[in-house]
């Protein structure tokens, strides 16, 4: 009997690692066939940029908005109807199915938080637009306080004299301070919790460099913020009335919805009506489980580069 319980143990124990190897490449089979797919979809995403960008250039001015085919998301779908060239081809039995699903947002729609750094001080006029995004949204009081502060203290302004000294204090102050957020996801590294975060992200966007707002798709509280003295109703009729003809000359077209001390607020540097950074979000259902992988585009002129991408493995309920 010792010797029987001593086989079926060892047979048991074999079958219990031969099931589990099985289940491992099995899961690093599926993770590399997601990869591969979330990569083909970003592919296609650039390419839909890439015919937006050849297709402006044609007209001669640049405009982008919300009334073009990058703005349109990919509803979601079976991905057999992508690859079956014959959809009655396509058994029930095969497996479990996988949906894709995606968009491309103009990250120039936010508020870049960019526009708080560099220089000795921070911009007056760019505090109170953060101020009045944080009161839009109910953040705590002193929310833009702890943004500002925390962004100058993890990137310290270069100093103003090329002495030598100067370089390494700027290293020694930036090791010391919290460190650079990539995204507006790692604000919580600055104090902020995570409801904060999850209110001011629509909203607001860590970019590489200092973008202007593109009023053409950016949502009515961004635009009211980003002007002194505009309230949520006059950027409502504005986001209405880009909906039958977007804005194409900021300077003209924006003056008969800003209040008249607002007219010197509408520089190429705070506002435009084109975009070069996009955010492709695509997101592949399999099962219980959904990756969603999101990548920053930089659009210069025909060339689309990936600056950042981030992926996300979620469990979804039953």
């Amino acid at each position: 009997m010792i010797i029987v319980t001593l086989i079926a143990s060892l047979a048991a124990g074999m079958v219990w690692q031969q099931y589990r190897a099985v289940q491992v490449e099995a899961a690093d089979r599926a993770r590399a066939q997601s990869a591969w797919i979330l990569q083909g979809a970003l592919d296609w995403a650039r390419l839909i940029l890439k015919e937006d960008a050849r297709g402006s250039g044609q007209q001669g001015k640049k405009i982008d908005h919300l009334g073009e085919p990058w703005a349109v998301p990919l509803a979601e779908a079976r991905l057999s109807t992508f690859l079956a060239a014959d959809r009655t081809a396509v058994s029930d039995d095969e497996g479990p199915e996988a949906f894709l699903s995606g968009s491309i947002e103009d990250a120039q729609s936010r508020y870049n938080l960019r526009a708080l750094l560099g220089g000795a001080k921070v911009d007056p006029l760019e505090q109170r637009v953060l101020e009045r995004l944080c009161s839009q949204v109910n953040a705590p009081p002193g929310t833009a306080t702890v943004i500002i502060a925390g962004l100058r203290d993890a990137f310290p302004a270069p100093a103003s004299a090329p002495s030598a000294p100067a370089p390494p204090a700027s290293q020694s102050a930036n090791q010391s301070g919290p460190l650079q957020p990539a995204g507006v996801d790692q604000l919580a590294w600055l104090g902020l919790d995570a409801e904060t975060i999850k209110r001011l992200q629509p909203y607001v966007v860590l970019l590489p460099k200092p973008t202007p707002v593109n009023v053409n798709t950016a949502p009515r509280e961004v635009i009211a913020a980003l002007f002194d003295g505009m309230d949520l109703a006059s950027a409502e009729r504005l986001v209405q009335a880009r909906k039958v003809k977007p804005l194409q000359d900021i300077a003209i077209d924006l003056q008969p919805y800003l209040p008249a001390d607002a007219l010197a607020q509408v520089t190429p540097t705070r506002v435009s009506v084109e975009s070069s950074y996009f955010i492709v979000t695509g997101r592949l259902r399999l099962d219980e489980r959904q990756l969603e992988q999101r990548s920053l585009i930089f659009r210069n002129n025909l060339s689309m580069d990936v600056l950042a991408r981030e992926r996300i493995n979620q469990l979804l309920d039953q």
